[in-house]
């Protein structure tokens, strides 16, 4: 009994420079949910996104809207994703304005209009149907002839599964008419 209890007390009386996992250095470093290294698991929609050449610009968006962490935890989440050329369809400088950090808000509120809470296939969307946005916005979705589209102005041209929720890429950014 005397062995087994010392046992315990030197496994709990370790000091923070040892090789347990608990350096100094490790234990001041604070980062959210997307500084997780996990090459096993499904990847979530913002390590889909930084995957793909088509998203660099919505990617540089999320960063800069310090939106990445909250995109990376469990959700689940349907994310409309705007390609590279959705974006540069925008008018010129509209981008760069955005990415200023006095605009963090309205870059914010423009990006959680493009996501749902919940998962939303594309094979269950229905004509007319309306999806309530992170931002308190809602989207409508447009079916017709298998097609679907978003506000009447964003075609979803491919979907991809995620861990914590779909990503519809779509070839347009969608914008929220106040």
């Amino acid at each position: 009994m005397l062995l087994f209890a010392g046992l315990i007390w030197g496994c709990s009386n370790s000091t923070p420079n040892e090789t347990n996992g608990n350096s100094a250095e490790e234990s001041t470093t604070s980062a959210g949910q997307s500084a997780v290294k996990d090459d096993v698991s499904a990847k979530n929609v913002v390590q889909i996104a930084i995957g793909s050449k088509d998203h660099s610009t919505l990617v540089a968006a999320v960063k800069a809207a310090q939106l990445v962490d909250v995109l990376s935890i469990t959700g689940p989440f349907t994310v409309f994703a705007p390609t590279n050329d959705a974006f540069a369809k925008l008018p010129a400088g509209t981008v760069d304005d955005l990415l200023k950090p006095e605009n963090l808000e309205k870059l914010q509120d423009i990006l959680q209009y493009h996501v749902s809470v919940g998962v939303y296939q594309a094979a269950s969307f229905m004509d007319g149907q309306t999806l309530g946005q992170v931002n308190g916005g809602n989207i409508k979705i447009g079916v017709k002839d298998g097609v679907v589209t978003v506000n009447g102005t964003a075609k979803v041209i491919a979907s991809i599964p995620a861990s914590n929720g779909i990503i519809h890429v779509v070839d347009g950014v969608l914008l929220e008419k106040k």
